[in-house]
């Protein structure tokens, strides 16, 4: 994170060098004395965070995945495209949903290594054979390994199966088990699609609207992976919210974060509660948990979708000015669509 902190305050440099941001946004732009302590504050967020303590207090291997994730990222910003295609891989072996992080992380390698995204230059092209054999090389190697270990392919289906055809429906926080508990059963594998179709499919839009912004994606892509998956853990969203520091330098531009918080807050105690009403006193149902996992996943998606917004108005004032104005001269208002 540090070198991502350096990389983006050399950028802030050159382009101010070059006259490149008006002068009325430069309270926009980030010091090294504001992203110096980023580091410190990603790691407390995440150690002290509600959801990590519980994840641990459960006895989750949802860390080992995290511990996994944090090493992928490591190595991509540190820039060694073997052991950031080596982790990927090890994270898609235990969850087939990390593969969504596999284009960040190409446009984060490329734009180190000053390769433009064009389809027609070669350099583009050798790059991206080279990372994607790397990762798949070692996909299937540990694939191979644990067929050595175990004497058969049974753990394919045992794994990635279960994953994408949720055959377990036990309650947690995510959007499949009261879904899929209710559905007719000539419906279920189209709705099976549909849901899982769903993390992938935000993949190729953001890659194209973020193409120049790859960390920024990696934390989107997480975030997705966190809410949208088959069978998601309170872990899960600890990782992504780890990572809400580093772009704190958004919060002027958040529109809901107020709102986000205090559902967030009620839905993480009422869990427990409905929980407790539903399964051990008898005095409500499936529908009072499922309402308030429902909004929590609400709130998680506004959450989210805030810091996009910020995200890209933000870089629209680097473009155009903090303080825009119409063609007479009066003040104008961003909307972004």
């Amino acid at each position: 994170m540090q070198d991502y902190n350096n990389g983006v305050f050399r950028k802030q440099k050159y382009a101010l060098d070059a006259n490149c941001y008006p002068h009325d946004c430069l309270e926009l732009i980030r010091t090294p004395n504001e992203m110096y302590y980023i580091p410190l504050k990603v790691a407390l967020f995440y150690l002290l965070n509600p959801f990590t303590i519980l994840s641990c207090v459960a006895k989750s291997t949802c860390g080992l995945n995290n511990a996994v994730i944090s090493l992928f990222i490591l190595c991509t910003m540190k820039g060694s495209a073997l052991l950031s295609a080596i982790f990927l891989a090890l994270a898609t072996y235990q969850s087939i949903y990390p593969l969504t992080l596999f284009p960040p992380a190409l446009l984060f390698l490329l734009q180190r290594l000053n390769i433009p995204v064009n389809l027609c230059w070669p350099s583009f092209w050798l790059f991206t054979m080279q990372y994607a054999v790397m990762f798949l090389g070692s996909l299937c190697t540990i694939v191979c390994l644990s067929f050595f270990l175990l004497s058969s392919w049974d753990f394919i289906p045992s794994v990635y199966g279960f994953i994408l055809s949720v055959p377990d429906l036990t309650p947690n926080i995510g959007l499949f088990w009261y879904f899929f508990a209710e559905m007719f059963e000539q419906f279920r594998l189209f709705f099976i699609c549909v849901f899982q179709v769903n993390i992938f499919f935000y993949t190729i839009p953001l890659s194209i609207k973020l193409k120049e912004h790859p960390v920024f994606l990696i934390f989107m892509q997480i975030a997705i992976i966190s809410i949208f998956k088959s069978y998601p853990t309170v872990g899960d969203i600890a990782l992504y919210m780890a990572f809400l520091p580093v772009w704190s330098h958004l919060y002027r531009f958040l529109r809901n974060i107020f709102l986000v918080s205090c559902v967030l807050l009620a839905c993480s105690t009422l869990f427990p509660v409905l929980w407790h009403l539903w399964i051990y006193a008898g005095s409500a149902n499936s529908n009072f948990y499922y309402a308030i996992t429902l909004l929590f996943n609400v709130g998680q998606i506004l959450l989210v979708s805030d810091y996009f917004y910020a995200y890209l108005r933000r870089e629209h004032h680097l473009m155009h000015g903090l303080y825009l104005k119409r063609k007479d001269g009066s003040e104008a208002s961003l909307v972004l669509k």
